[in-house]
């Protein structure tokens, strides 16, 4: 228990500075925002760039992990959506910022450290894999959902297709996956200046994204809103990882060899993470920051007794 406690507060503590400094003046809620451009137009980028170029790729494609890791988040995805939008008749906006709230997972701040406690050997694999899954197919589907609903759904499909593909292909994160694959496919050795710059734009992504997060917790009443997350904070630390377990279970029946015991509680503890650190920082822009900043909070707050347990089942 030390040890986990030893990993979640750092994490909090950040996000209590990044409130205490706002709330008392030392900065504005609206500097959070440029915080929050900087993340996601350069940090993070940077981040998801090292996590790719940097491995190789027969060292971190494992089919049976992909595919549950993948299936079971777009399962959440999708039962999020139409949950969303058919049962509590929310807007499309809404919808998929709650479908990415339950199907993307913080693997980098969160995940990781707690994977090097629970299954050092297969940790770094497990990262890499989720960052292929997650950035290469769960965040570009989602951006393009928000893009489509900021339109109102309406148009010609192929229109939507179009306008969303060329906003997505200006996409920091997206440019990031695309780069960052194309040199482990290559093999190309980048220069020691460029590999030290990329780190040090990537160093600075988890302090100040949770930093952020902190800040845009000003002046929201948590006491008044916390009832409309419930059942995403639900869905995201109980459902994904439910999710991704039970597409485990079924992979093996179409010929695809099983993950060992390590990987295939790696991919079960990554997907009871909270959410993304960004998940507020993306909502920002289409109005859903402050509803997102909520569920994030409770998400974390949460997640050390629903991780304790999941932590306690594997053991």
């Amino acid at each position: 228990m030390l040890e986990i406690l030893a990993i979640t507060c750092p994490i909090y503590l950040v996000v209590l500075a990044g409130y205490v400094a706002t709330r008392s003046g030392l900065f504005a809620r609206t500097d959070m925002q440029v915080f929050g451009k900087f993340v996601f137009n350069l940090a993070l980028p940077a981040l998801i760039f090292n996590a790719l170029a940097q491995r190789h790729v027969s060292d971190i494609l494992h089919p049976a992990y992909l595919l549950s890791y993948l299936f079971g988040s777009l399962l959440m995805l999708t039962l999020a959506y139409f949950t969303g939008r058919r049962v509590l008749k929310l807007s499309m906006t809404r919808s998929t910022f709650m479908a990415m709230g339950v199907s993307c997972s913080n693997s980098s701040f969160i995940g990781f450290p707690i994977l090097l406690l629970m299954v050092a050997p297969v940790a770094g694999v497990a990262l890499g894999l989720n960052v292929i899954v997650e950035n290469l197919v769960m965040l570009p589907l989602l951006l393009a959902m928000a893009e489509h609903s900021r339109d109102g759904g309406g148009g010609a499909w192929h229109q939507v297709v179009r306008q969303s593909a060329q906003r997505l292909m200006k996409n920091p994160l997206v440019i990031s996956v695309t780069a960052g694959l194309v040199v482990s496919l290559l093999e190309v050795t980048l220069p020691q200046p460029v590999i030290r710059t990329v780190n040090l734009f990537a160093q600075a992504s988890g302090g100040l994204s949770l930093f952020a997060i902190g800040g845009m917790l000003v002046g929201l009443s948590l006491s008044s809103g916390w009832q409309r997350v419930v059942p995403l904070v639900m869905g995201k630390l109980i459902g994904h990882p439910l999710a991704v377990l039970l597409i485990a279970t079924l992979v093996p029946l179409i010929g695809v060899t099983p993950m060992e015991p390590q990987l295939r509680a790696a991919a079960l503890l990554m997907a009871a993470m909270p959410m993304l650190s960004i998940y507020p920082i993306l909502g920002q822009a289409y109005g859903e920051a402050d509803r997102s900043a909520t569920a994030l909070l409770i998400c974390m707050v949460s997640s050390f007794f629903t991780l304790s347990g999941w932590m306690w089942l594997l053991h």
